[in-house]
Protein backbone atom coordinates (compact mmCIF):
# COMPACT_ATOMS: atom_id res chain seq x y z
CA UNK A 1 0.00 0.00 0.00
CA UNK A 2 1.15 3.42 -1.12
CA UNK A 3 1.64 5.89 1.84
CA UNK A 4 -1.51 8.08 -0.12
CA UNK A 5 -3.39 4.67 0.24
CA UNK A 6 -1.99 4.13 3.88
CA UNK A 7 -2.57 8.33 4.95
CA UNK A 8 -6.23 7.96 3.62
CA UNK A 9 -7.59 4.66 5.32
CA UNK A 10 -6.21 5.24 8.38
CA UNK A 11 -8.33 8.51 8.17
CA UNK A 12 -11.11 6.21 6.65
CA UNK A 13 -11.01 4.23 9.66
CA UNK A 14 -11.18 6.85 12.26
CA UNK A 15 -14.39 8.68 10.06
CA UNK A 16 -12.41 11.86 9.72
CA UNK A 17 -10.71 14.19 7.41
CA UNK A 18 -7.10 14.17 6.73
CA UNK A 19 -5.04 16.00 9.36
CA UNK A 20 -2.95 19.00 8.79
CA UNK A 21 0.36 16.52 9.58
CA UNK A 22 -1.29 14.20 7.48
CA UNK A 23 -2.07 16.70 4.52
CA UNK A 24 2.25 17.61 5.40
CA UNK A 25 3.06 14.04 4.29
CA UNK A 26 1.01 13.87 1.36
CA UNK A 27 2.37 17.28 0.32
CA UNK A 28 6.02 15.87 0.79
CA UNK A 29 5.61 12.91 -0.44
CA UNK A 30 3.90 14.77 -3.95
CA UNK A 31 6.45 16.67 -3.93
CA UNK A 32 9.22 13.83 -4.42
CA UNK A 33 7.54 12.12 -7.07
CA UNK A 34 9.73 13.06 -10.32
CA UNK A 35 12.66 11.95 -7.71
CA UNK A 36 11.15 8.52 -7.15
CA UNK A 37 10.49 8.20 -10.16
CA UNK A 38 13.98 8.39 -11.07
CA UNK A 39 15.14 6.18 -8.34
CA UNK A 40 13.07 3.60 -10.13
CA UNK A 41 14.31 3.91 -13.24
CA UNK A 42 17.91 4.36 -12.45
CA UNK A 43 17.63 0.77 -9.89
CA UNK A 44 15.69 -0.93 -13.01
CA UNK A 45 18.39 0.27 -15.31
CA UNK A 46 20.98 -0.82 -13.69
CA UNK A 47 20.13 -4.14 -12.05
CA UNK A 48 22.19 -6.43 -13.79
CA UNK A 49 25.08 -4.23 -13.07
CA UNK A 50 24.21 -3.27 -9.31
CA UNK A 51 23.34 -7.57 -9.19
CA UNK A 52 27.24 -8.59 -10.93
CA UNK A 53 29.56 -5.91 -9.33
CA UNK A 54 27.28 -6.29 -5.66
CA UNK A 55 28.61 -10.31 -6.15
CA UNK A 56 32.09 -9.79 -6.70
CA UNK A 57 31.90 -7.34 -4.07
CA UNK A 58 30.49 -9.89 -1.64
CA UNK A 59 32.78 -12.86 -3.28
CA UNK A 60 35.77 -10.61 -2.00
CA UNK A 61 34.44 -10.97 1.61
CA UNK A 62 33.06 -14.09 1.75
CA UNK A 63 34.88 -16.44 -1.11
CA UNK A 64 34.07 -19.52 0.38
CA UNK A 65 29.88 -19.53 -0.46
CA UNK A 66 27.75 -21.60 -2.40
CA UNK A 67 27.48 -18.96 -4.99
CA UNK A 68 31.33 -18.80 -5.43
CA UNK A 69 31.83 -22.63 -5.34
CA UNK A 70 31.81 -23.00 -9.34
CA UNK A 71 28.07 -24.03 -9.29
CA UNK A 72 26.65 -22.22 -12.30
CA UNK A 73 23.01 -23.06 -11.05
CA UNK A 74 23.60 -21.80 -7.55
CA UNK A 75 25.11 -18.84 -8.83
CA UNK A 76 22.62 -17.99 -11.13
CA UNK A 77 19.85 -18.58 -8.60
CA UNK A 78 21.40 -16.28 -5.63
CA UNK A 79 21.94 -13.52 -8.34
CA UNK A 80 18.36 -14.01 -9.35
CA UNK A 81 17.36 -12.96 -6.14
CA UNK A 82 19.37 -10.03 -5.58
CA UNK A 83 17.53 -8.85 -8.60
CA UNK A 84 13.94 -9.56 -6.88
CA UNK A 85 15.03 -7.50 -3.60
CA UNK A 86 16.18 -4.81 -5.89
CA UNK A 87 12.85 -4.78 -7.72
CA UNK A 88 11.31 -4.34 -4.19
CA UNK A 89 13.62 -1.80 -3.20
CA UNK A 90 12.49 0.35 -6.51
CA UNK A 91 8.53 -0.56 -5.41
CA UNK A 92 9.27 0.74 -1.63
CA UNK A 93 10.85 3.75 -3.16
CA UNK A 94 7.84 4.38 -5.84
CA UNK A 95 4.82 3.24 -2.93
CA UNK A 96 6.68 5.95 -0.05
CA UNK A 97 6.84 2.88 2.62
CA UNK A 98 8.41 -0.37 3.14
CA UNK A 99 4.78 -2.26 2.73
CA UNK A 100 6.38 -4.21 -0.72
CA UNK A 101 8.86 -5.64 1.65
CA UNK A 102 6.40 -6.87 4.51
CA UNK A 103 3.72 -7.85 1.60
CA UNK A 104 6.72 -11.02 1.00
CA UNK A 105 7.23 -12.24 3.70
CA UNK A 106 10.95 -10.94 5.05
CA UNK A 107 10.37 -13.54 7.81
CA UNK A 108 9.33 -16.49 5.72
CA UNK A 109 12.08 -15.68 3.86
CA UNK A 110 14.80 -15.49 6.35
CA UNK A 111 12.82 -19.13 7.39
CA UNK A 112 13.44 -20.81 3.63
CA UNK A 113 16.94 -19.39 3.65
CA UNK A 114 17.87 -20.84 6.87
CA UNK A 115 16.65 -24.56 5.81
CA UNK A 116 18.66 -24.19 3.04
CA UNK A 117 21.48 -23.72 4.85
CA UNK A 118 22.25 -19.93 3.59
CA UNK A 119 24.41 -18.33 6.10
CA UNK A 120 21.97 -15.28 7.45
CA UNK A 121 25.14 -12.99 8.02
CA UNK A 122 25.95 -13.79 4.38
CA UNK A 123 22.60 -12.17 3.56
CA UNK A 124 23.57 -9.09 5.07
CA UNK A 125 26.79 -8.48 3.44
CA UNK A 126 25.28 -9.60 0.36
CA UNK A 127 22.80 -6.93 0.61
CA UNK A 128 25.36 -4.03 1.95
CA UNK A 129 26.89 -5.17 -1.30
CA UNK A 130 24.17 -4.55 -3.45
CA UNK A 131 23.67 -1.04 -1.14
CA UNK A 132 26.95 0.20 -2.17
CA UNK A 133 26.79 -0.54 -5.69
CA UNK A 134 23.43 1.32 -5.98
CA UNK A 135 24.85 4.02 -3.82
CA UNK A 136 27.67 4.77 -6.43
CA UNK A 137 24.88 5.48 -8.91
CA UNK A 138 22.91 7.75 -7.44
CA UNK A 139 22.94 11.02 -6.26
CA UNK A 140 22.64 11.40 -2.06
CA UNK A 141 19.38 12.64 -2.68
CA UNK A 142 18.10 9.42 -4.50
CA UNK A 143 20.08 6.79 -2.67
CA UNK A 144 18.54 8.79 0.40
CA UNK A 145 15.43 7.31 -0.39
CA UNK A 146 16.22 3.93 -1.31
CA UNK A 147 18.34 3.65 1.72
CA UNK A 148 16.31 3.06 4.05
CA UNK A 149 14.66 -0.15 2.40
CA UNK A 150 18.42 -1.75 1.54
CA UNK A 151 18.54 -1.15 5.25
CA UNK A 152 15.62 -2.68 6.25
CA UNK A 153 16.68 -6.13 4.08
CA UNK A 154 20.04 -6.09 5.75
CA UNK A 155 18.47 -6.04 9.18
CA UNK A 156 15.76 -8.21 8.21
CA UNK A 157 19.04 -11.34 7.73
Amino acid sequence: MSLVAQVIAQSDAAERFLSSTELNKLEEFFSKGALRIRVAEKLAANEKKIVEEGSKRFWAKCPNTPSNRGNAQKTALCQRDQGWYIRLVSYCVLAGNDKPLDDIGLNGMREMYVSLGVPLANLRIAMGCLKEVAAGLMSAEEMALAAPYFDRLIRAF
